[in-house]
């Protein structure tokens, strides 16, 4: 288990990047829009849906690789957090609208920072979604 002080935490943004500039200040960035399935290319019906629906989650969550990156992402957030200086590490989760890809996957993210942590539930974990009650974006 990595011991923290109790002023370190974990910030979690999905965002969109048809929407505008990552956000300032992460110390990792998660690119999904050219490796993980867009979901309302699957299925149109789920365009109007969000990463909060089901249907959505599963879909992006059953990606090939998907879980290796969330598990991969875990140990990197560990590793800032075991640093010198502990405090807040900030991680952006993208894709093109932030609707789909990126909140699904940044709503998956705490469990799987709780799991490499063995189940220590002190660390405070946020998730922010910038974009997801934005229109979706035409293309």
């Amino acid at each position: 288990m990595t011991t923290t002080t109790a002023s370190a935490s974990v910030e979690i943004i999905s965002y969109g990047h048809l929407h505008g500039s990552a956000p300032e200040g992460l110390h990792i960035d998660l690119d999904l829009r050219h490796h993980f399935r867009d979901p309302h290319r699957v299925s149109p019906q789920m365009r109007s849906m969000t990463g909060r629906d089901l249907p959505v989650s599963r879909l992006v969550l059953s990606t090939p690789g998907i879980h290796e990156l969330l598990q991969a992402t875990a140990l990197q957030v560990l590793a800032f957090l075991a640093g010198p200086s502990p405090s807040t590490v900030c991680v952006g989760v993208s894709c093109a609208g932030g609707k789909h890809r990126a909140a699904a996957t940044a709503l998956a993210l705490p469990s799987y920072i709780r799991a490499a942590r063995h189940g220590d539930d002190d660390l405070e974990v946020t998730v922010t979604h910038r974009d997801i009650d934005r229109p979706v974006v035409h293309r």
